[in-house]
């Protein structure tokens, strides 16, 4: 939250540690205004967020009534929980954890004083990409060098914080809104390049084709301060949702292996199927040559 300071106009971060308590401040004009203050999301806050949230969107409620509250999905904060996100990118939970599991035991420990000491043929030994090995082993050296303390973002604000993080090599908005979620438990974080959210946000609000950007803002908007607890509410309707997996033949049927439906309707009715009994002219002419060959071509019957 930010306090602003009446006579210099100027924001003073500061910590509140009441639940849902109003504070006072003081706006660009110098007037006082009350701002509510969200705290870090809990078990209990995020039900709070949830009663909350379903109150404003019908949407919302109809997921919760069918699949339950979803998890508060938290982590550690710390070197290795940004590892383990880095990790995550651009592909699935179970790829980035097992190649987390791989790093550990190549490293030991996730800890960045060992992670800085590796090279690229050990990083990459592990699993990781030559991208990802760099990603990893920058942040650690940043934590070693002093550039960079984990421990310092939680005196941030949501933007201080996500500009700090943003200036590692490797860190995005997504990782670090994912960070600011999950491990530091902020309420109103939105991560907006997640495609799993705007799959689930395009299937409960029963839309015709994927969202613009422009409206995927206004729907989230409607959603403050407690998007965090909105992207978990979809989250878990689009792992509670069964989905099947395509096949490539279910993509794209092969010419080779499908034949070509004919364009024709299927006959139907008493003469159509008559019709379709009559034998065709080629099966006529056979019959006919076949009794020709049985009956004698020429001279007298025998008697």
């Amino acid at each position: 939250m930010l306090w602003v300071d009446p006579q210099r106009n100027e924001g003073v971060p500061t910590r509140v540690e009441s639940l849902g308590a109003p504070i006072s401040s003081h706006n660009e004009t110098g007037r006082l205004v009350l701002i509510d203050v969200v705290p870090q999301l809990t078990a209990d806050t995020l039900a709070e967020g949830v009663a909350e949230l379903s109150r404003r969107d019908p949407h919302l409620a109809a997921v919760v009534a069918r699949h339950g509250a979803p998890p508060l999905w938290d982590r550690p904060p710390g070197f290795e929980t940004l590892v383990q996100i880095i990790l995550e990118q651009q592909v699935s939970l179970a790829s980035g954890r097992a190649a987390y599991m791989r790093l550990e035991k190549v490293a030991g420990a996730v800890s960045p004083e060992r992670i800085a000491r590796l090279d690229d043929a050990a990083l990459q030994g592990a699993g990781l990409t030559r991208q990802k090995a760099s990603y990893v082993r920058g942040l650690a050296q940043a934590i070693v060098a002093g550039e960079f303390d984990p421990d310092g973002l939680i005196d941030l604000d949501d933007e201080g914080a996500r500009a700090a993080l943003i200036k590692l090599r490797g860190v995005g908005a997504w990782t670090a809104d994912i960070y600011l979620l999950m491990a530091l438990g902020r309420s109103d974080i939105w991560p907006s390049g997640d495609l799993a959210l705007v799959a689930a946000i395009r299937e409960v609000k029963r839309m015709r084709s994927i969202p613009s950007p422009d409206r995927l803002g206004r729907i989230t908007r409607a959603w403050r301060p407690w998007r965090a607890v909105a992207a978990r509410v979809l989250w878990h309707h689009y792992l509670s949702t069964p989905r099947p997996r395509l096949k490539v033949s279910d993509v794209k049927p092969s010419s080779r292996r499908t034949a070509a439906q004919s364009r024709r309707p299927a006959p139907t009715g008493r003469r159509s199927a008559s019709r379709s009994r009559k034998p065709s002219r080629a099966s006529a002419a056979a019959a006919l040559s076949r009794r020709a060959a049985r009956k004698p071509r020429g001279g007298r019957r025998p008697g």
